[in-house]
C-alpha cells in the first residue's frame, strides 16, 4: 500500500484496489480513518482527491477560539452533568426520529434520499435510516432523512436561546459513524464528545446576539446554528485540528439559513434535516481540502449576517465549562411548538376547576375562551387546518386541552382535529398580547381564561411548563416517551436494549449498533 503524508498530517493511501484512505493523526492521537472509493486520482461519490490545506497563522479571534475547542475538547472535559444531560437527549431525539419516521413528509423525504442512492445492493458504508429496513442511502442522505424524521412532529428539544439542538447534531453524527464503519468504529465516549461539543457551539453561537433570545421571527435557528453545530460535531468525530475545523466552520456558513415562513408547513422539517446533512458535508469538504474565509465567524459579512445585532467578541469569553452545565434544555410531552406547552399547562389547571363529578367539561356552557401570549405571529393560528398548523397554534392546544384534558400526538390525526366540538370551541376563542409578555422561552407567560356563559370566569397562568429547562422531565418520563414513541416500530425488547445502551453510552465500543438496532425491520 503506498502512502503519502501532507502539510495537515493527513497520511493519504492506496491499496491498488482502488480504496482510498485517509487518516489524519496529530502527535500522539490515532486520527480517524475516511474511506472513500476511486478512479485513478478522483475520488467518487462527490469526494475530491485530498489537498493540502495551510494552517492558518492568526489564532486570534472568534473563530480561531471557537475552532480550538472543537479540536482541543476531550471527554474528561465534560461534567457529570452535562453527560446525563446529553444522554437524555440523545435518547429523545432517537425516540423521535423514530416516530417522526413514520410521517407523511418522512416518508417523502425517505423515498427521495433512496431514489437518489439508486437501486443496487447495499453497498459498504451506506447508512441507517432510523425506523425503516432500508440501509442503502448514503451518509449525507441519510443524515437529511433522520434530521427531517426528528423534526417532522415538532416533538424534538428545545433550548434558550432558542434552537432545536439535538436533531441536526445526532442525525449527522449517526451517519458519520456509519459511514466510517468500514474502517474505524465510533465509541460512545467518541459520541458523546462529539455530541457535546456541537450542542456548546450552537449555544455559543447564539449568545452572540440579544436578538437571538426572542423566540425568532425570522430565520429558523436549526437552520441558523444547527448547521454550525452539526459541522463542528462532525469535524470533531474526524479529529479535524483547528484549521480544518475552521474550515469546516466556514463551509457551513455557506450553507446555512431557512426562513420562519415555512414554519406550520411539510417544508419546516427540512431545516433540521438540511442542517443534519449540510454541517456534515462541511465536516467531509474540510477533510478533502475545501477552504472557505478563517474568520467566518468574526465578520458581519460572515455568519454575523444573520442578527442585527451581532457581537463576534462574545464566542471568546467562553474559556472552559460548558452551557449544558448551567442550563438544561426543554424535553417535549407532546409535538407541538415549545410555546403551545406553556398554553397546554395552563388550559389544564383550568379545566381541572370545571370538570364535572364524571371529569368531563360542559363545553356548551362556555362563552368565550381568551389566551393571554406573547405576540407570535406563526403561533397565531385560531382555526388550523392541518396538523402542521395545528402544532403551531396557540388556540387549537388550549382547546384541545379543555376537551380532553391533555395533548397527545393523537391530537394533531384528521379525526380529532376537524371534530365538531372542537371547531366550535375555537370559534369562541380569542388572543391578546399583553405588552409585558415578551416572546422570549426564558420570561413568557401565558393565561387562559374561560369565561361561562352564567358570568363565571376561570383563570389560570402557567410561567414554566413541565419539561422546559427550569422544570425539567424526570428521568422515568424520559423514558417513557421514549417507549411510546418507538415500540410502534420496534419490537419492545429493543427499545429497552436501546434504553440500556444509551445509559451507559460511554462504555459502548461501536456506536453503529444503535443505527442497527432502530433501523430494523
Amino acid at each position: 500500500m503506498s502512502q503519502l503524508t501532507d502539510c495537515r498530517g493527513f497520511t493519504t493511501a492506496s491499496d491498488g484496489a482502488g480504496t482510498l484512505q485517509q487518516r489524519w493523526a496529530p502527535a500522539g492521537r490515532p486520527g480517524r480513518a475516511l474511506a472513500v472509493p476511486m478512479v485513478g486520482e478522483r475520488v467518487m461519490h462527490g469526494f475530491p482527491a485530498p489537498a493540502p490545506v495551510d494552517p492558518d497563522t492568526n489564532s486570534e479571534g472568534a473563530t480561531a477560539h471557537t475552532a480550538d475547542y472543537v479540536a482541543s475538547t476531550s471527554f474528561s472535559d465534560l461534567s457529570p452533568v452535562v453527560l446525563r444531560r446529553c444522554k437524555r437527549m440523545i435518547l429523545d431525539t432517537l425516540g423521535v426520529t423514530v416516530v417522526g419516521s413514520t410521517t407523511e413528509v418522512a416518508g417523502m423525504v425517505a423515498a427521495y434520499s433512496l431514489a437518489q442512492q439508486g437501486v443496487r445492493p447495499e453497498p459498504a458504508g451506506s447508512c441507517a435510516l432510523l425506523g425503516r429496513k432500508d440501509r442503502s442511502t448514503s451518509a449525507p442522505l441519510a443524515a437529511f432523512a433522520n434530521g427531517v424524521s426528528a423534526h417532522s412532529m415538532d416533538f424534538d428539544d428545545t433550548w434558550h436561546p432558542a434552537t432545536h439542538p439535538s436533531a441536526p447534531v445526532l442525525a449527522s453524527l449517526l451517519a458519520l459513524t456509519d459511514l466510517l464503519r468500514p474502517v474505524s468504529t465510533v465509541s460512545g465516549r467518541e459520541l458523546l464528545q462529539a455530541f457535546a461539543v456541537g450542542i456548546e457551539v450552537q449555544g455559543r453561537l447564539l449568545r452572540t446576539s440579544a436578538q437571538a433570545k426572542n423566540i425568532p421571527w425570522r430565520f429558523h435557528p436549526p437552520a441558523v446554528v444547527g448547521v454550525m453545530g452539526s459541522a463542528a460535531a462532525c469535524a470533531k468525530l474526524l479529529q479535524h485540528d483547528p484549521t480544518l475545523v475552521r474550515n469546516a466552520l466556514s463551509a457551513a456558513a455557506s450553507y446555512a439559513g431557512a426562513p420562519m415562513a415555512n414554519a406550520g408547513t411539510t417544508a419546516k422539517p427540512l431545516h433540521a434535516g438540511n442542517a443534519a446533512r449540510f454541517g456534515l458535508e462541511a465536516a467531509l469538504l474540510a477533510s478533502a481540502g475545501m477552504k472557505g474565509n478563517p474568520h467566518i465567524l468574526d465578520m458581519r459579512s460572515g455568519f454575523g449576517a444573520f442578527f442585527d445585532d451581532f457581537v463576534p467578541e462574545t464566542l471568546q469569553d467562553f474559556n472552559g465549562g460548558h452551557l449544558l452545565d448551567k442550563q438544561d434544555v426543554a424535553i417535549k410531552r407532546f409535538p407541538a411548538h415549545l410555546g403551545t406547552h406553556w398554553a397546554s399547562d395552563a388550559a389544564a389547571e383550568v379545566r381541572g376547576k370545571l370538570a364535572r363529578h364524571d371529569g368531563t367539561v360542559d363545553t356548551d356552557g362556555i362563552r368565550q375562551v381568551v389566551v393571554h401570549a406573547p405576540k407570535c405571529g406563526y403561533v397565531n393560528r385560531p382555526i388550523p387546518k392541518c396538523e402542521h398548523e395545528a402544532r403551531h397554534s396557540f388556540q387549537f392546544n388550549v382547546c384541545t386541552t379543555l376537551l380532553d384534558g391533555t395533548v397527545s400526538r393523537q391530537s394533531f390525526g384528521p379525526n380529532l382535529l376537524h371534530r365538531p366540538e372542537l371547531r366550535s370551541l375555537l370559534r369562541r376563542t380569542d388572543i391578546r398580547h399583553p405588552p409585558d409578555n415578551v416572546k422570549c422561552f426564558e420570561t413568557m407567560y401565558v393565561d387562559v381564561e374561560v369565561r361561562l356563559r352564567d358570568g363565571t370566569v376561570v383563570t389560570s397562568r402557567c410561567t414554566e411548563p413541565y419539561g422546559h429547562w427550569r422544570r425539567p422531565l424526570r428521568q422515568d418520563d424520559v423514558v417513557a416517551k421514549f417507549r411510546d414513541n418507538a415500540e410502534p416500530a420496534l419490537p419492545s425488547s429493543v427499545v429497552q436494549e436501546c434504553v440500556d445502551k444509551v445509559e451507559n453510552l460511554e462504555n459502548m465500543r461501536d456506536c453503529s449498533e444503535l443505527t442497527d438496532m432502530l433501523s430494523r425491520p
